[in-house]
């Protein structure tokens, strides 16, 4: 029965890491975003560097998703201190194309979308590990939504209809919160199956395949909301 008792605190201390570990990640992931993306903001030459060449944007836009697409798609055959390093790297970069935000929006409105957008990211993550519902199903449809997304995106770019674009922004945010549940429900499945054994690197690279997809939400969350809820900067 010491035994019993003894696996089953192991295995609670591996799910409280596993879990602190990802939102930990999540945190810096997204701090580095936010501080690359207003330091850029302040710069003159870097603005003029990745938004006055469209080669350096497209570039820097194609890093991203192959780096999304390499810690997804090699998670089990990299090391731990890779996956960092990319989750890492993906962070800067993001922040380098997310900085036309300080220009497109007031300061204050970024602000105030922040926040609630982080109500909003908690209250739907608190659901997704809450919540005694399977949400599976709900994520199949929410990534449908999500291929739409995109599919009505890249269609705007040819017609660029602000209707389309505020319609798609309202979806979006739709999509977004039943992902942030669903995916935090996935994340609270993995931890729970985490091995007693398990070794501190099958945890870290765990913890950062988490804190990607979560952080993901939560950028794409904010984006959405602040299409509807942005100020729009003064030229």
């Amino acid at each position: 029965m010491q035994q019993n008792i003894a696996t089953t605190s192991r295995t609670e201390l591996l799910v409280n890491e596993f879990v602190r570990s990802v939102y930990n990640w999540m945190g810096i992931g997204l701090a580095i975003t936010g501080l690359v993306a207003f330091y850029v903001s302040t710069n003159t030459a870097m603005l003029r560097l990745i938004f006055g060449n469209p080669l350096i944007f497209f570039a820097l836009i194609i890093g991203e998703l192959a780096l999304v697409f390499s810690i997804s798609g090699m998670i089990r055959k990299i090391s731990a201190s890779t996956a960092t390093a990319l989750f890492l790297i993906y962070s800067v970069l993001n922040g380098l194309t997310l900085s036309f935000i300080f220009l497109a929006y007031t300061r204050t409105s970024i602000y105030n979308t922040f926040f609630i957008c982080s109500a909003t990211f908690l209250a739907c993550s608190i659901y997704g590990w809450s919540t005694k519902r399977d949400l599976t199903s709900f994520g199949s449809f929410f990534m449908m939504g999500l291929i739409g997304i995109i599919i009505a995106s890249v269609v705007n770019l040819f017609i660029r209809s602000s209707q389309l674009s505020l319609m798609i922004s309202y979806i979006g945010v739709f999509v977004f919160v039943g992902l942030t549940a669903y995916d935090t429900q996935r994340i609270k499945e993995l931890a729970l199956s985490c091995p007693a054994d398990a070794s501190a690197g099958t945890i870290r690279k765990g913890a950062i395949i988490g804190a990607l997809t979560l952080y993901l939400d939560f950028i794409n969350l904010f984006l959405m909301l602040l299409r509807i809820l942005g100020q729009q900067e003064r030229q």
